[in-house]
């Protein structure tokens, strides 16, 4: 028997109009990771100039709550400078969503990881280290 999801207004809000929707060309980072388990892709473009998120943007394939994790994602680090940005955590983005179902942290953690994996790329393009920024997993069903 199937359980229906309850979500709260913030994660509806943003499945239903998601901000930030595209790709950057030319992106600082980009960063793309998976769940092999459920099938969720993620890839977040960021643009970063003097150390500061100045934009954001992502594809995702996925369920509501994965389209709904990535709008806010890139919501919350619009602005914020580098080491700002590798602090927002999947907790932040629930937070910021007013909560997921259990069965969808993991669309969270994917944010997250979308966001190092991005930051990575930006830190390996530009041959600077980034403080606590480990190596990307492609998959995070594999964590």
């Amino acid at each position: 028997m199937s359980q229906v999801l309850e979500y709260s207004e913030k994660v509806m809000d943003h499945f239903a109009n998601p901000r930030n929707v595209g790709e950057i060309e030319d992106a600082a980072g980009v960063g793309t990771v998976g769940n092999a388990k459920c099938g969720d892709i993620m890839r977040i473009y960021l643009d970063i100039k003097d150390n500061v998120v100045q934009d954001a943007k992502f594809k995702t394939f996925g369920c509501g709550a994965a389209v709904a994790t990535s709008s806010m994602a890139t919501e919350l680090i619009k602005g914020k400078t580098v080491e700002e940005a590798l602090g927002i955590t999947n907790k932040a983005v629930m937070e910021a969503l007013d909560g997921l179902p259990p069965v969808k942290v993991h669309c969270s953690l994917l944010a997250e990881e979308a966001i190092h994996a991005a930051l990575w790329d930006y830190s390996q393009k530009n041959g600077i280290t980034i403080e606590g920024l480990k190596p990307p997993v492609a998959d995070i069903s594999e964590e």
